[in-house]
């Protein structure tokens, strides 16, 4: 499989770490980006080919994978138009463009899969929400969930527009983990332990709290419910954070990351 990536961020550089010699030969992965330094860090990595450029190691490929921001998505869709000769596969990572604004872009180029991948993909651990477009083939759709399960599991949805929620709860999700941890840490020191203690501690609850209930055939609610138990310093905590609406205002905060999902694929489609 040959495989150009249009962007050499930090998830494109996670899903380059997965793939090399093992979905794709080094020499068969092809990084396009103009800043000079991230492509020589990618070569000295990885062994993989560059070019600041779109041109012929792109219009080789089979699979093109669109790593740019979604401002970006516009003017790459307008240079990419000559390269598609090959029928390849375009992979987009990019949040909110939608998959009929970039088949218009690319004169109505239907081979695309939409993917809303994860942060954790850095260390081989993330989720990826994926929906293919009508124009993609049996053997493309396999190509894109190899592709993804690079970087950990893979997700099909079928309709477009639960990608918007897979942002609110995926994509953005560890984010609030790491906004939880906060909190986690920063009570700790307020109540006398040191920085490192409160660190320690909360990672490794989170840690070990997410694996259990990933083992466990248990649902996560009945998992909560045999900590707490009635009259105890756990049912305190939950009770605290029932008064305060902290469930609500999670759940809130998540359709509010996917209304904006929804806000930027208008924003961003409207262009011509």
């Amino acid at each position: 499989m040959k495989i150009s990536f249009i962007g050499g961020g930090n998830m494109a550089t996670a899903l380059i770490a997965g793939l090399a010699g093992a979905v794709a030969q080094a020499q068969d992965i092809h990084v396009v980006d103009p800043n000079p330094e991230a492509l020589e860090r990618l070569r000295a990595s990885y062994g993989v080919t560059t070019a600041p450029d779109i041109g012929a190691g792109v219009a080789a490929s089979d699979v093109i994978v669109l790593a740019v921001k979604p401002q970006q998505m516009r003017d790459v869709a307008l240079h990419l138009q000559s390269q598609l000769g090959n029928r390849p596969l375009l992979l987009s990572i990019a949040a909110g463009i939608r998959g009929a604004d970039l088949s218009r872009w690319l004169n109505g180029y239907g081979a695309i899969v939409r993917t809303m991948p994860n942060t954790p993909a850095l260390i081989g651990q993330g989720v990826t929400g994926m929906v293919a477009m009508a124009g993609v083939s049996a053997a493309q759709k396999e190509a894109a969930d190899s592709v993804m399960r690079a970087v950990g599991r893979t997700v099909w949805l079928d309709e477009e527009s639960l990608i918007d929620p897979v942002t609110a709860v995926s994509g953005s999700g560890p984010a609030y983990v790491f906004y939880f941890l906060e909190a986690m840490q920063q009570a700790a020191v307020e109540m006398g332990l040191s920085a490192e203690q409160g660190k320690a501690l909360a990672l490794a609850t989170f840690t070990g709290a997410a694996q259990l209930a990933a083992q466990s055939d248990d649902s996560v609610e009945v998992l909560r419910q045999r900590v707490t138990s009635k009259g105890g310093t756990t049912h305190a905590a939950i009770t605290s954070m029932e008064a305060a609406g902290v469930k609500e205002a999670i759940v809130a905060a998540m359709k509010a990351a996917a209304a904006r999902g929804r806000e930027l694929g208008e924003e961003l489609g409207n262009a011509n």
